[in-house]
This record gives structure tokens, sequence and C-alpha cells, in this order.
């Protein structure tokens, strides 16, 4: 795994899981942007009703990982509790 964390050897298994998760949770929201980028860009009806569908599920992977960190990470789970 490569980790934005110099020294990840050092980090416990928690840790680690919660950086693999937001590392994803960000290539999830990249595509999500990416898909919709086509979709605005495409003339064609078909294509964009597969682009859109492609979108969509990666916006169920998103919400995924976010509902694994809430239940792993009790300060982000607060944090959801609490904005406004």
């Amino acid at each position: 795994m490569s980790s934005t964390y110099n020294d990840w050897d050092k980090l416990d298994e928690l840790s680690k899981d919660l950086e693999r998760a937001r590392v994803s949770l960000t290539e999830e929201f990249d595509a999500i942007d990416w898909y919709q980028q086509r979709i605005s860009a495409t003339k064609d009806p078909q294509l964009k009703r597969i682009l859109e569908h492609n979108r969509d599920e990666e916006k169920e992977h998103a919400a995924m990982l976010m509902e694994w960190i809430r239940k792993h990470d009790p300060a982000q789970e607060k944090a959801f509790q609490e904005h406004d």
C-alpha cells in the first residue's frame, strides 16, 4: 500500500485501515467527478445513460466507505452528528 504517511510500519492496523478507506474514498469521489464531466460532455443519449449508471455506482461505493469510516472512527461519527 502506498501511504501518504512516512512511518507506515509504525501504524496500528485500525489506522492503516482508516488510511486505506480514506484514500479509496477520495478515489471514488474522483471517479464520480470524471463520470460527471463525461456525462456533461456527451451528446449521445445511450452513452449518457451508461455513464450515469457508472457514476451512480461510484456514489454507492463512496457511501459504503463513508459508512465504514463512521463505524470505525468515533470522532468522524461525532462530526457527522454535530455538524450544522
